[in-house]
């Protein structure tokens, strides 16, 4: 469910452009050029305060706007957009700029307007009543903005989000959709949030609070080899993963439900960034035991369970992901082989390959021609290669599926990691009602020697699950191979 921004091509935009008087005007956040230093026109709707000031001004760095094809005035304020250059985008037609906080072609709502929020009720109603069970709701703590619109002089990058990122009136919006709609349906609300830290995350899920989300997507973990996006990369650190996922399952312990999960379409494939292609199958294992076994509901993104990877096209006109292009557009003096060295690690756009089904044409996604190109190891990595093998990483997900129902302490225990400053082990326990279960996972393909914590006896422990054969220990220890992954369980306290 997006209700953050539309397409330029929906029909409330386009009818808001062809009569300006239109009601449907003021879905979205018109504004004319500012003249002078102060904003024109009313926030949360249409463009129609006095402006003063001279032409063509440009001060305190901000760009210099576009009106009726000539030089007329700055930008409506300084926000830049998460996609693609400054956050306005320049209609001839209105001599107005609407806003953008991702690509141009997606202007965003004026939420502050009831007929919008009336508007999302009717479209929430709308699915609910054909039957699905609930909604993933992108960027959702961006939809209230504040006041105006004010210039952000505080952020080097990203300006203007601290003024939208969870806005004045997100949390009156979101009670609202609670209590008009989602209060009357059997259904599950999932909020996907940018920058989320976990205390935040209560305000919108705590059980004993207003609730008005049942689980929240956050990102933290996902900048364990990157700054803030997958567009600036850094080496993966374990270190920083486990002090994610450990902040997590500690601040919402008994309070809040968490989500886990390890790949989405908004990432790069999860083998490819915090795996290994050589070791695929390996790793895939160990990644799905890192994740599958913590508290919280386990999300499985289509090709995750049989190890997809990322595809590596060969030229930017090949990809179609708006931010996969624009990212590559930032860099115009950046050598080609480095750019596409980056798209090739970091676009979303691996995770948007078509399912890969069988080794027949397509890989079994489709008889015609699919939207985009399919990963070439689709003759190898495919469902049905997988189906019938217990032993491939389809299987292992089945395994671990089916151990988290079978053990209480995986879905209810309380989690406590092990050897936190370990820069390739990642040890957690669960515990529940007596039971003590045990995850290791080893994040290299060195031989690394894992040693039990204190408490627990390896030569007693029954092993559950594990990615190799001949799982020896020696002097309550072993030596973990590439990527292993042992779960033991322990009975008593």
């Amino acid at each position: 469910l997006v209700v953050n921004h539309t397409s330029s091509e929906h029909e409330w935009f386009k009818a808001g452009i062809a009569d300006r008087n239109s009601p449907y005007h003021d879905y979205y956040y018109w504004r004319k050029a500012r003249l002078g230093g102060r904003l024109g026109g009313k926030p949360g709707g249409a463009s129609s305060g006095k402006q003063d000031g001279r032409l063509g001004v440009k001060a305190d760095g901000e760009p210099v706007g576009v009106s009726g094809g000539k030089q007329g005035g700055r930008l409506p304020n300084n926000w830049s957009s998460l996609f693609e250059g400054k956050a306005w985008e320049y209609n001839e037609q209105l001599d107005e700029y609407y806003l953008h906080l991702f690509a141009k072609k997606q202007p965003d709502l004026n939420m502050d307007n009831p007929l919008v929020r009336e508007e999302v009720k009717k479209i929430m109603r709308f699915w609910l009543d054909l039957g699905i069970d609930g909604f993933r709701e992108d960027v959702i703590t961006f939809i209230s903005k504040a006041d105006g619109l004010p210039n952000d002089w505080l952020m080097p990058a990203a300006r203007g989000i601290r003024h939208y990122n969870n806005g004045p009136r997100v949390h009156e919006y979101l009670g609202e959709f609670k209590r008009d709609v989602f209060d009357h349906y059997d259904c599950i609300t999932i909020g996907e949030a940018p920058m989320m830290r976990p205390r935040l995350a209560l305000s919108y899920i705590a059980e004993d609070g207003a609730k008005e989300l049942d689980l929240m997507f956050h990102f933290q973990h996902m900048e364990a080899d990157c700054l803030f996006t997958d567009f600036y990369p850094r080496p993966f650190s374990l270190r920083k993963l486990k002090r994610a996922f450990s902040r997590w399952q500690m601040h919402l312990n008994g309070k809040a439900w968490n989500t886990l999960y390890l790949e989405n379409h908004d990432h790069p494939r999860s083998i490819s960034r915090f795996g290994s292609e050589q070791y695929r199958v390996q790793s895939g294992k160990m990644l799905a035991a890192s994740f599958l076994f913590q508290q919280g509901t386990p999300f499985i993104y289509q090709g995750q369970e049989i190890g997809m990877t990322n595809i590596a096209l060969e030229t930017i006109d090949e990809y179609k992901d708006v931010q996969t292009i624009n990212e590559y557009k930032r860099r115009p003096r950046q050598a080609e082989a480095k750019k596409m060295a980056l798209i090739h690690r970091a676009s979303r756009e691996s995770a948007r390959t078509p399912m890969q089904w069988s080794s027949e044409t397509s890989a079994g996604f489709s008889s015609g021609k699919p939207w985009f190109a399919v990963n070439p190891n689709y003759l190898d990595v495919n469902v049905a290669s997988q189906a019938a093998d217990s032993d491939s990483l389809l299987g292992f997900y089945r395994q671990a599926l089916r151990l988290r129902k079978e053990k209480p302490a995986l879905i209810w225990g309380d989690y406590r990691e092990h050897c936190p400053l370990n820069g390739s082990i990642f040890a957690y326990e669960r515990r529940f009602e007596g039971d003590r279960i045990l995850v290791v996972c080893s994040f290299t393909e060195k031989p690394k020697r894992f040693k039990a914590p204190k408490g627990f006896d390896l030569s007693k422990g029954e092993l559950l699950l594990s990615n190799y054969k001949d799982n020896l220990v020696e002097g309550n220890s072993f030596v973990a191979r590439a990527y292993e992954t042992r779960v033991y369980l322990f009975d008593g306290s």
